[in-house]
């Protein structure tokens, strides 16, 4: 059976299900919390650099099918790619806030501590989001 390589709205909806599925604990985890009020900008932006090292390797160098100059781009970049990150990061951010995560662990906070923090902790979160959104994009 051949495989299809070109970027589908399906594969998105697939990267939705493996990007909610692993962010869901890292988000109502305290010591995640924790950790990320403690991290500096350069550690979110060092970890939000890992996501995106982590999910193009995941998409195109752990799976010899997918070649990304063959793919659909935007500003130079495969739009899968960009689906995967998004998801990532916004699968996280979404609990976050759907869940009431950054007044439940930051309710003393100023608003812009809760912003600041809630940011590093998708970064962080991001980092499993997007094992699971690629895994499933890949596998199914």
């Amino acid at each position: 059976m051949a495989r299809r390589n070109r970027y589908q709205l399906a594969d998105t909806a697939q990267q939705v299900v493996g990007g909610f599925l692993l962010a869901g604990p890292f988000v109502v985890t305290e010591e995640v919390w924790m950790l990320a009020s403690e991290m500096t900008r350069w550690h979110a932006v060092a970890t939000a650099v890992l996501v995106a090292v982590i999910g193009y390797g995941a998409l195109y160098q752990a799976d010899d099918d997918r070649d990304p100059d063959t793919e659909a781009e935007v500003v130079g970049l495969p739009v899968r790619f960009l689906s995967l990150l998004g998801v990532a990061f916004g699968s996280v951010a979404v609990l976050a806030l759907l869940l009431n995560a950054p007044a439940s662990f930051l309710g003393a906070e100023s608003t812009a501590t809760q912003v600041a923090t809630t940011l590093k902790v998708v970064s962080v979160g991001a980092i499993f989001s997007v094992v699971g959104a690629a895994t499933a994009d890949s596998i199914f």
